[in-house]
């Protein structure tokens, strides 16, 4: 009999036949209040669960006691508590390297939006307010040559790095737990205190993952620090903001711009003020949302799976290594 497990996102066709050659699948095209009750019952004979945008907390767990795996599609590991599952002898896996590079064209896709005021300027062609040559009312601002502070210098960091500073001629500045060297060498990036970072950048980009550690690590105390040219990208996770702090900075002219793809609360209420701010662009979570790069990441979380299931080790294990 093949083992069970719980599939709670939707994935495309070739992945759910690999999962399907080798388990007994139980399917859920995401979880809600609607399916919750059967998603939970359906754990009680699962030994592996694979999927994505789901808090994992200890009232799921307590109802899977056969469960041996979890595989995430996602690099970000917020959703579960990752030493619960260690004392449990959950292996947890997710998919760090496939997302990378779109997610660092994201990144630096909104570095140029914000900078150049692309999605504003789109919206005053389309108003029909493009009515003569422009003038300084529509210009941005340069990002060749300029200073970059990234904060958290990772897998996409480096790839934010290689981008501003091969293809833009950037000073790239970071900060991160440890020095990266091979980044300082690639690409001449300097290791650099936090404040100082963002005293001297005039972009900041934050890529470091959510942990209690970097939780709120940018408020209003960072945010004073920064110079009214500097421009904020978030692409990591909306929490390492304080959204009111940042709101409050750029209502009174503290930073030139923001730059955000998650936010405090996902999806972003229409009431944000954020959204009545022309010097906003704001994205709806789309750091690795193309074709390409979300079905790589379902193969890999499916083949995590198969792995974890199977007894063999992945570079890709969460859990600390015993």
């Amino acid at each position: 009999m093949q083992p069970t497990i719980v599939l709670y996102k939707k994935v495309p066709e070739d992945v759910l036949a690999m999962l399907q050659a080798r388990f007994s699948v139980v399917q859920f095209d995401g979880v809600n209040g609607d399916n919750r009750a059967a998603f939970v019952a359906a754990l009680a004979n699962a030994e592996g669960l694979i999927g994505a945008s789901l808090k994992i907390d200890a009232g799921i767990l307590d109802a899977a006691p056969h469960l041996k795996a979890i595989s995430t599609i996602s690099v970000g590991t917020d959703q579960f508590d990752v030493d619960d599952l260690t004392r449990r002898e959950i292996v947890l896996l997710n998919t760090p390297d496939v997302l990378t590079q779109t997610t660092a064209d994201t990144g630096f896709a909104l570095i140029l939006a914000t900078a150049r005021r692309v999605v504003e300027l789109a919206d005053y062609v389309r108003a029909g307010q493009w009515t003569g040559s422009i003038g300084e009312a529509c210009f941005g601002t340069d990002v060749q040559g300029k200073t970059l502070g990234i904060i958290g210098m990772g897998r996409i960091g480096g790839a934010i790095a290689r981008r501003a500073a091969c293809g833009f001629g950037m000073r790239v500045l970071y900060t991160n737990r440890t020095p990266n060297v091979a980044a300082e060498q690639a690409y001449g990036a300097q290791f650099t205190a936090l404040d100082a970072l963002l005293r001297t950048s005039d972009f900041v980009c934050i890529t470091v993952p959510l942990t209690p550690q970097t939780e709120g690590m940018i408020g209003a105390r960072e945010l004073a620090k920064m110079p009214p040219r500097a421009i904020l990208v978030n692409i990591s996770r909306g929490t390492i903001i304080d959204e009111s702090a940042l709101i409050t900075a750029l209502e009174n002219g503290q930073l030139r711009g923001a730059g955000l793809d998650v936010f405090e609360r996902e999806p972003l209420s229409p009431d944000s003020p954020l959204l009545r701010m022309k010097n906003v662009v704001a994205l709806p979570h789309i750091g690795s949302a193309t074709h390409e790069t979300r079905h790589a990441m379902a193969v890999c979380a499916a083949q995590n799976l198969i792995d974890a299931m199977e007894g063999e080790s992945s570079g890709n294990m969460v859990n600390p290594k015993r």
